[in-house]
């Protein structure tokens, strides 16, 4: 609100552009919005429902190695290396380059996708034109049209799936630092704050009510 009376007092009364006021004010708070993840089971109904034997592979890819949409899009057929069991992402978010863990399942899946599709160049390219990558509209139609027979939430689109990766990596017993690795993140900050969904860290914490406080311990 003071914030708000100096703007209208700087613009109104002493008539002067408020852009002049920038970096004199302090910015408002915006509200920090937790990642939204889903469960290890929903995530298996997720990818049984999923009958688009050529999708399948490219949802389990974003969670199976956590990257973002558009890292997905453009990962190359070289980008599997399956003699190190790692996924390579070339500039990535900040035209960053880092590696992921690639499972052996999803090295199954992905091999059984290359024989039925024997992709050139991108792993996943454009239905309408293989020499171009997948588009990302494309991805989150495909991923929206799979919630919907798997009876899910969409629970802030197929990012979630990275957000998901990150959770439970965590509740594996992941490093924070080798998670911040792992998801490319620039801040240290924005890797911890998947520390606050994990559920394994939520159930070991103490509530108020448990002994000496409760009940039966008087």
């Amino acid at each position: 609100m003071a914030v708000s009376g100096l703007r209208l007092f700087y613009s109104a009364v002493l008539k002067r552009p408020v852009e002049d006021l920038q970096g004199c004010l302090p910015r408002t708070r915006q509200p920090k919005r937790r990642p939204r993840v889903y469960s290890r089971e929903e995530l298996a109904q997720l990818f049984a429902a999923c009958q688009d034997w050529r999708f399948r592979p490219f949802l389990l890819t974003v969670y199976g190695a956590g990257l973002r949409l558009n890292e997905a899009c453009h990962l190359r057929v070289a980008d599997i290396e399956s003699n190190r069991m790692m996924v390579r992402i070339e500039r990535g978010k900040g035209a960053k380059d880092r590696y992921s863990i690639l499972s052996p399942w999803l090295l199954e899946e992905l091999r059984a996708y290359y024989r039925c599709c024997r992709p050139k160049h991108w792993l996943f390219p454009s239905r309408r034109d293989p020499a171009r990558p997948m588009i990302a509209g494309t991805a989150q139609k495909l991923f929206c049209e799979a919630l919907q027979k798997a009876a899910l939430p969409n629970r802030g689109g197929i990012h979630c799936l990275r957000h998901s990766f990150a959770t439970h990596l965590l509740e594996e017993g992941c490093d924070l630092i080798t998670l911040k690795k792992l998801l490319g993140h620039s801040n240290f900050v924005t890797t911890a704050n998947y520390i606050a969904v994990t559920r394994e860290r939520l159930r070991g914490l103490p509530s108020p009510l448990d002994p000496p406080c409760s009940p039966e311990a008087s």
